[in-house]
């Protein structure tokens, strides 16, 4: 057991608001949560030849059954030949690996949760020759990788789009067939989508490249055959990012209005909420202001926001790579910020890890009782 240190610590008053705070229900289009507390996506690795397995069902239902309003699950590949990089990645299409995540979803809602799947295509990302499809090529908007390099992969033609629109909005029919309360579209952290809305990685001269409203066109027309392929009241989130992964300085936007260039095609798109990646949440995003990402999602789009960053930990996520373990941090100026409505949701991540019952604990006002987050949980699938 790990014990707050004083300064962590939070005074009963506190304790009570983080309660009552953290408990309120939420609407979400159709979808009604329970609480304000989502666990935020993470790839596990524990779904050999993409087929997630009765531990894997465990897994989320666990969280769920302490207490997890919304479960946004790990990213999962749509159907297209480039979207994945590894095997044991789970899939969101084929037949067993749909069977696999119809028995999460009946596990998620017989212990009290909600559960949307992430929809992923990685891009670029990709290593040449890796798995599922191993002859299959890195694509992306200018066959340009991460870290510039010119030439790493396949720039995708309008065909290419066309398949990968389709391949996001099946996916999303799937879902909701399968019984989930919603999809999450990922466009955050330097995978296809967010290839597309960052400059960087983005060099078309086409209608999909050039200035922020361009840029965000693949991702708005992926929204769109989503929300048409989908109920209308079934929630559509998509998940955005300024950093990406290994350049953690990138930005989309340096100013608000540049952000809202991004946001307003996919609102129109039908985009219900926006789940903003950040690495601390407690960090404004542009000068001026206190709002971080997500509030400024929030302010700027007029939809809900899901905030996420190093929520009840004092070490962000980039450390554990190297080893290194979290304590338990109090979350009381993220409370303060959610009563403000600042933002709707706050995902956790590590958090969950190195405690299944962090939400149980934390809405019981239990914090001396929680566990800190080491290295270890990213072995195992408890």
């Amino acid at each position: 057991m790990y014990v707050l240190s004083s300064s962590s610590k939070e005074t009963p008053a506190v304790g009570n608001r983080i309660e009552e705070t953290l408990s309120r229900p939420f609407a979400l289009n159709g979808l009604t949560v329970r609480n304000r507390i989502a666990m935020a996506p993470m790839t596990r690795n524990f779904s050999p030849e993409g087929v997630p397995g009765a531990d894997v069902a465990e897994y989320y239902a666990r969280r769920a059954a302490a207490g997890v309003g919304l479960i946004i699950t790990e990213g999962t590949y749509i159907d297209h030949p480039s979207a994945g990089q590894s095997d044991r990645v789970p899939r969101f299409h084929g037949e067993e690996s749909l069977a696999g995540w119809a028995r999460v979803a009946e596990a998620v809602h017989a212990a009290g949760g909600k559960i949307v799947p992430q929809l992923w295509h990685v891009g670029m990302a990709r290593e040449a020759g890796s798995p599922p499809v191993v002859d299959a090529p890195p694509v992306g908007p200018s066959g340009i990788a991460l870290d510039g390099t010119a030439g790493a992969g396949h720039a995708m033609t309008l065909d290419d789009l066309d398949d990968v629109v389709r391949g996001f909005a099946e996916a999303a029919a799937s879902a909701e067939g399968l019984g989930f309360d919603g999809v999450e579209l990922h466009g955050a952290h330097g995978y296809l989508i967010d290839q597309f809305l960052w400059a960087g990685t983005n060099r078309r001269t086409d209608a999909y490249g050039g200035d922020a409203v361009s840029r965000a066109r693949f991702a708005a027309e992926i929204a769109a055959a989503v929300r048409a392929a989908v109920s209308p009241n079934f929630p559509v989130i998509f998940r955005l990012s300024q950093w990406k992964s290994k350049n953690y300085d990138a930005r989309l936007a340096d100013t608000p209005e540049e952000f809202e260039a991004v946001l307003a095609p996919l609102v129109a798109a039908g985009v219900d909420a926006f789940h903003a990646s950040t690495r601390r949440y407690w960090l404004p995003e542009f000068e001026g202001s206190e709002l971080n990402l997500a509030g400024w999602a929030k302010k700027l789009s007029g939809k809900a926001s899901i905030t996420v960053g190093s929520v009840g930990l004092d070490g962000e996520f980039i450390a554990t790579f190297g080893g290194a373990s979290s304590g338990v941090e109090a979350i009381d100026r993220l409370v303060k910020r959610l009563e403000r409505d600042e933002f709707d949701l706050v995902a956790v991540g590590r958090a969950l890890l190195g405690d299944p019952d962090w939400a149980a604990k934390t809405l019981a006002g239990r914090t001396a009782e929680l566990t800190p987050f080491t290295p270890e949980a990213l072995s195992v699938l408890r």
